[in-house]
């Protein structure tokens, strides 16, 4: 199991992406301080908070990253997988980034 410590300048989000394994995988944020946002393919971006748990399981296409205006740091842990890997994807919408409240 990896674990990483995140922080996001306020503005900064990652790439679309998909934590990929043949079994098991995927990864939870444990949200530690500031606020940002957490959005899957296809569904509403959710605000995220201190004390915010996100599970992404294997295979969910998604970002996060901070708010505009606030820092965001979250745990990062890396579920176990079975031949697991990352896939980068496109950047998040600038448009799309900017109407998030």
């Amino acid at each position: 199991m990896t674990i990483f410590n995140v922080t996001f300048e306020p503005g900064c989000r990652n790439n679309w992406h998909i934590h990929h394994a043949q079994s098991g995988g995927g990864q939870i944020l444990l949200v530690t301080s500031g606020e940002g946002y957490y959005q899957e393919w296809g569904k509403l971006a959710q605000k995220l908070h201190v004390g915010d748990v996100v599970n992404i399981p294997a295979e969910v296409k998604h970002w996060h990253g901070a708010a505009k205006d606030c820092w965001l740091s979250h745990i990062a842990i890396e579920v176990p997988a079975v031949e697991g890997y990352n896939e980068w994807c496109e950047p998040v919408d600038d448009e799309l980034y900017s109407k998030l409240k």
